[in-house]
């Protein structure tokens, strides 16, 4: 059965579902180019220090379902159909999400950093990870109050626990099948993880410089 039609229509899909600028038109709602504030970033967590919080977390919430829906819809399919190997459209879903997020055609190529489209996708496609990167996550922002920081440790644990449960997966036979993913999951977590650290080479460069900027929320009157 030839499979490349409706794989390009979940690559297609997936691309504009992630391509939706949640944050731009946050930023439009209050009158304002978020582009042109703060960071300059379109993410949540510029858009939390530029606006709000209340703004900032309806942003992550739009954008993680952005890297979950995809996910959802086409392992569903994949379950349904004789596709090797079996994560293929989730992992095509997954990371044509996150390029559109990081690279939206509405905003010419220049969007987030992928850390919260990221994390939908981790929970379609690597839920046994996911606690692992958050716990992460949080607790590196916790003790630097960096969220490069957070975000960088983050997008490392991701491939080192996949590959570790993809590991764990082939020495042990009663490992469960959920958490062992197969070759594509191990190769989509470092292309994942890869992109989310060079998304953040210019936070790395300020981070080395000393100039980089701690997290601080704003409390606006708008």
């Amino acid at each position: 059965m030839n499979f490349f039609v409706p794989l390009l229509f979940i690559a297609l899909g997936a691309y504009l579902v992630g391509s939706f600028p949640t944050g731009y038109l946050a930023g439009l709602c209050c009158g304002i180019d978020i582009r042109l504030h703060g960071s300059g970033n379109i993410g949540a967590t510029n858009v939390m220090r530029v606006l709000n919080k209340k703004w900032g977390y309806s942003v992550f919430a739009i954008d993680f379902l952005k890297g979950w829906f995809p996910v959802f819809i086409a392992m569903l399919w994949s379950s349904s159909v004789p596709i090797s190997p079996h994560s293929a459209p989730g992992a095509i879903a997954a990371l044509a999400a996150l390029l559109g997020h990081s690279f939206p055609i509405w905003l010419q190529f220049r969007g987030g950093k992928g850390i919260s489209t990221s994390a939908g996708i981790i929970v379609g496609m690597f839920p046994g990870s996911f606690l692992f990167c958050v716990g992460s996550w949080i607790l590196f922002f916790m003790i630097t109050r960096y969220v490069s920081i957070a975000s960088i440790v983050a997008s490392i644990m991701l491939p080192t626990t996949v590959i570790l449960f993809y590991l764990c997966g082939h020495l042990f036979h009663d490992w469960p099948l959920w958490l062992t993913g197969d070759w594509l999951s191990v190769v989509l977590s470092l292309l994942m993880g890869g992109l989310v650290l060079w998304r953040h080479r210019g936070n790395m460069k300020r981070l080395l410089a000393g100039t980089e900027p701690r997290f601080k929320s704003k409390n606006p009157k708008k």
